[in-house]
């Protein structure tokens, strides 16, 4: 998959891509990131990309023309039909499932805004969505888009050792994940689970979907409004509950 970035800092993103899963992946050639600055698309001797903005206030405001031409200059490298997101507080939540349907998408075209925004023309005229990371506010767009490429590229076959971690991993089946243990055994009086080490897969996957189920239940519920569940989760959910006496 080929995904691009227009951003002031393309450094800041390119160094954080190459470590971990998503630097392997870069290095296979699973996925393939370009940067475009808008810098390089002006045509002053300053190289400016931003201007004070109408009616006053503090900070400024990143001009049409250079985000436009860095823009289009991504869409002429990239696969027609490729998305355009910008990135910004406003926008959509940015989520598990916005990640998978990314994958069928021809290419994508990330867009870091910086400073007090851009100039709303740019995103009437160029942009197909908006994906926020959350509520709150950011210095840029770029830590955003670095969380979005993780999301997206980790996902791709061949970007992860085994191809069922993306199938197990939190938030793939609408749930946040179950608790995970290693070596050694006991520590300071708290003991693995017996039912991991029990050799039962059947046991385990019940164990785990019952934990990942009773921890969406206490901490995002919302999740399960909107997922639902099967006779077999509502089951294992209300074993949960009467285990915690609720």
């Amino acid at each position: 998959m080929r995904i691009a970035v227009v951003t002031l800092f393309p450094l800041m993103i390119r160094d954080a891509l190459a470590h971990g899963v998503v630097g392997r992946a870069l290095d296979r050639a699973v996925a393939q990131i370009d940067y475009f600055d808008p810098r390089d698309y002006t045509t002053d001797a300053h190289r400016t990309v931003d201007d004070r903005p109408y009616g006053g206030g503090p900070g400024m405001v990143l001009k049409v023309e250079p985000l436009r031409d860095a823009l289009r200059a991504a869409q002429a490298e990239l696969p027609a039909g490729s998305r355009r997101v910008y990135l910004g507080a406003d926008g959509s939540k940015f989520e598990q499932r916005r990640a998978r349907a990314a994958l069928d998408w021809p290419g994508l075209i990330l867009v870091a805004g910086r400073y007090e925004g851009v100039d709303e023309r740019f995103i009437e005229l160029e942009i197909d969505e908006q994906w926020s990371i959350g509520d709150y506010v950011l210095t840029g767009g770029e830590l955003p888009a670095l969380v979005v490429i993780d999301a997206i590229v980790r996902l791709l076959p061949g970007a992860l050792g085994s191809a069922e971690s993306a199938v197990q991993e939190s938030y793939s089946d609408g749930l946040v994940d179950w608790p995970h243990y290693t070596r050694p055994a006991s520590l300071e009086g708290h003991s693995v689970p017996g039912v991991l080490a029990s050799g039962d897969h059947e046991a385990i996957r019940r164990w785990r979907l019952q934990q990942a189920l009773g921890r969406t239940w206490l901490r995002r519920p919302e999740l399960l409004e909107r997922r639902g569940m099967n006779s077999e989760e509502r089951a294992l959910l209300e074993e949960f509950k009467c285990a915690r006496g609720k």
